[in-house]
């Protein structure tokens, strides 16, 4: 199975929403997860702790997820009890999540990037640093390893 190459249509997966984020936004969420690392580096418990929180951090598809769930809801109440032309905000929601997966953007997009969510990507690049800092990833030197060494200590 092949899959298509990226375009400037429809770019890759992850990096969709970094490409329709502005680049100062970007560069705040990047010096947020430097400083985080630096911050949490110190201590091994601090770094385990770290690394709980951030089991638990909603990333940028998760909280648009919600939001739109939440957003038609309302839509579709309004429309059953009020009038049937709110009827409008669910599909407008659909249409804008077909395009959020299609090229990475919608309305709330921006105003949540501007708020510090992160990509999926952007909170692994965190999680695997405080990983490499903590010394999970020294059963997988590079060369010496098998591939189910190196696997299983990224998994871990």
């Amino acid at each position: 199975m092949s899959v298509p190459a990226a375009s400037p249509l429809l770019p890759s997966t992850t990096e969709r929403v970094p490409q329709q984020t502005d680049p100062a936004i970007n560069e705040r969420i990047t010096q947020q997860t430097e400083a985080n690392v630096e911050a949490y580096s110190a201590d091994r418990r601090l770094i385990d702790v770290r690394l709980e929180e951030l089991d638990g951090e909603w990333d940028i598809e998760r909280i648009l997820e919600a939001n739109a769930a939440a957003v038609s809801l309302i839509g579709l109440t309004l429309a059953r009890f009020v009038s049937r032309r709110w009827f409008l905000l669910p599909a407008a929601v659909a249409a804008f999540l077909l395009q959020h997966a299609v090229q990475g953007w919608c309305p709330p997009v921006p105003l949540f990037r501007r708020l510090g969510i992160r990509t999926q990507r952007e909170i692994d690049e965190e999680r695997y640093a405080l990983k490499a800092m903590r010394g999970d990833f020294s059963a997988a030197n590079a060369g010496s390893s098998s591939a189910r060494d190196v696997l299983r200590a990224v998994r871990s």
